[in-house]
């Protein structure tokens, strides 16, 4: 699990990014780069980093599902996720 502070950081970016997303838009068109300049750095979404929804795990991550390998393959051998089974031949 990571910690805490680690994952609301990330939560925060995120909101700042859909919070500036129409703003750089047009900047970027206009192609005012010294107005981009002046935006926050976290309101860049090259800043950003997948992270697991439940568990926060930076690595591993799986865009489908939005989790990490590890969380991935607990859960589909719960069998908490919809259409996955263990492979066995």
């Amino acid at each position: 699990m990571a910690k805490k502070s680690v994952i609301a950081r990330e939560k925060k970016r995120a909101k700042l990014v859909a919070k500036y997303a129409k703003k750089r838009a047009e900047l970027k068109a206009a192609g005012d780069y010294q107005a981009l300049d002046k935006l926050p750095r976290n309101a860049s979404p090259v800043r950003l980093h997948n992270r697991c929804k439940l568990t926060g795990r930076p690595k591993g991550y799986i865009r489908k599902f939005g989790i990490s390998r590890v969380t991935f393959r607990e859960m589909a051998s719960e069998g908490k996720i919809p259409g996955v089974i263990k492979a066995s031949w």
